[in-house]
């Protein structure tokens, strides 16, 4: 929707948000629900933060242009990322917590947490694939989808919630994994082809098995310890996402000649 080639969930601040929540939970040792408490202010922080967004955006011009919400959501996640700094530097005891619950991890996150996501999951996909034309008329840019009959402001408001949701709900389980979100679609839009239709389940399907990947890979490499898995997500897909900007450049290059 955005027409931008290194947006992810980090790109309008909305893991960033959730990150942030769910650190300040471990900080304060907040805990009014149980063990439910930090999902809970994750997921909420993410939407809050996507609403700051959209507001700030709203304050700049009347519409969602797509340049304005990304660098509205590159100042959003700059200001929160600050917040979290902070609150990495006044953790004593809290500390090793925070910075493993900021590197990512599945580790002991049974069938309630699955539970947790399920319902998250199936909701904002579904929302997300009933857009999926709308999505495929985004790619050639909003004026061409709204002379196709797209109500542009109704769908990107519709696309950008089932974003939070999927993101927020993913968050709160994990922490933030960086690099699936980012690799993955790329990967699948190279070799299934663009029309969204197929490239959401694909990449739902694909990002959930690169994450088991990764996730072996933390446990094994350096066992008994076991490596944060985001750091292992960026290890792996940094390189892989180098290689496809090359490739792509490459047959830009052909094309031209």
């Amino acid at each position: 929707m955005l027409r931008n080639p290194l947006a992810d969930p980090f790109t309008l601040g909305v893991s960033s948000g959730s990150a942030l929540g769910a650190v300040t939970v471990l900080f304060f040792q907040i805990s009014f629900i149980g063990i439910w408490t930090l999902p809970l202010v994750s997921m909420v922080s993410g939407f809050l933060t996507l609403l700051a967004v959209i507001f700030f955006t709203r304050l700049i011009q009347r519409t969602l242009s797509n340049e304005t919400v990304i660098l509205t959501g590159i100042i959003m996640s700059a200001f929160l990322g600050a917040w979290l700094s902070l609150i990495v530097a006044l953790s004593q005891e809290e500390l090793r917590h925070v910075i493993n619950w900021l590197m990512g991890s599945v580790g002991m996150r049974g069938w309630p947490y699955v539970g947790l996501i399920i319902p998250f999951f199936i909701s904002g996909f579904i929302l997300l694939f009933l857009c999926r034309r709308e999505l495929n008329a985004f790619m050639y840019g909003e004026e061409t989808a709204q002379y196709l009959g797209v109500s542009v402001q109704k769908k990107k408001y519709i696309i950008l919630g089932a974003a939070t949701i999927l993101t927020g709900s993913a968050v709160a389980v994990s922490g933030t994994i960086g690099f699936v979100g980012l690799v993955v679609p790329h990967m699948v839009r190279t070799v299934w082809g663009p029309n969204h239709g197929s490239l959401l389940p694909l990449s739902a399907i694909v990002g959930g098995g690169f994450l088991v990947l990764t996730d072996l890979m933390a446990r094994t490499v350096a066992a008994p310890i076991e490596l944060p898995i985001g750091v292992v997500t960026a290890l792996v897909g940094s390189p892989i996402f180098a290689w496809m900007l090359y490739r792509q450049s490459a047959i830009n290059r052909r094309g031209n000649d």
